[in-house]
């Protein structure tokens, strides 16, 4: 499958590193004009120029904005046009006794992993409905499904990024626009080795690369049926027959 996306115009969140950037490392690969996004300058500039020494001719602006505050997503919507891709991948987490979780860490979350997509999509789905096509996707992951105990609010938060996902799908219904969560499993980065993967059937790590081709195959026409739902890219790693 050849996927062309000349002409379109994508904004990843929280790109200037990991899965973020191999996402608009392939969205500009397959010629969409990318959006690079991160809350420090010198490494979202770098995020860029790194997609450009990869992809020739590569379509790469670099914006640096905290999109965790709603000062930020302004920031973001005075600079960026219309757009016919978002992919909402900005996301935080990390290990804690959920007894020891306070309501400050609470609202951070939910701020991060929640109300930045929120923000976002509230913004550019009107846009993408009056033109009769657009791409939206939430990138969440397993504890979205599987609520780890050791990491409670990021897996209600992420359950919470899928009902958001669902509802404005609802919200686009019949007019050409799809909106989708992405699932994504344990994946290669920093520190991933030391993962425990019991239940993976591919019996290795996820590349950030797979979930940038999910995540292109869903900006395309092609993916021109498929809305509403919570795509995995796990490795089989979520162990039931549906999310």
């Amino acid at each position: 499958m050849n996927i062309d996306l000349t002409g379109r115009r994508a904004l990843v969140s929280g790109s200037s590193q990991g899965i973020g950037l191999a996402i608009a490392t392939e969205l500009a690969r397959s010629k969409a004009a990318v959006v690079v996004n991160g809350r420090n300058p010198d490494k979202t500039e770098r995020a860029a120029d790194s997609i450009r020494r990869q992809v020739q001719d590569a379509q790469v602006t670099a914006i640096a904005a905290d999109l965790a505050s709603a000062a930020g997503a302004d920031d973001v919507r005075a600079k960026v046009g219309e757009l016919d891709i978002l992919v909402n991948n900005l996301g935080i987490y990390g290990a804690k006794p959920v007894f020891e979780i306070d309501d400050d860490e609470w609202r951070r979350y939910f701020e991060v992993n929640v109300l930045s997509a929120v923000r976002l999509i509230r913004h550019y789905l009107p846009g993408m409905m009056e033109r009769g096509f657009g791409r939206v996707m939430s990138i969440a992951g397993e504890s979205a499904v599987a609520t780890p105990l050791h990491m409670v609010h990021n897996g209600v938060t992420k359950t919470a990024l899928l009902a958001v996902t669902r509802g404005f799908a609802k919200a686009a219904a019949g007019t050409g626009v799809t909106v989708n969560s992405v699932l994504a499993g344990p994946t290669r980065g920093p520190g991933s080795e030391e993962l425990d993967n019991p239940n993976s059937l591919i019996q290795r790590l996820i590349e950030p690369v797979e979930i940038g081709n999910m995540v292109v195959y869903l900006s395309s026409t092609q993916a021109s049926a498929t809305t509403g739902g919570a795509i995995r890219v796990d490795g089989g790693y979520i162990d039931s027959i549906l999310p």
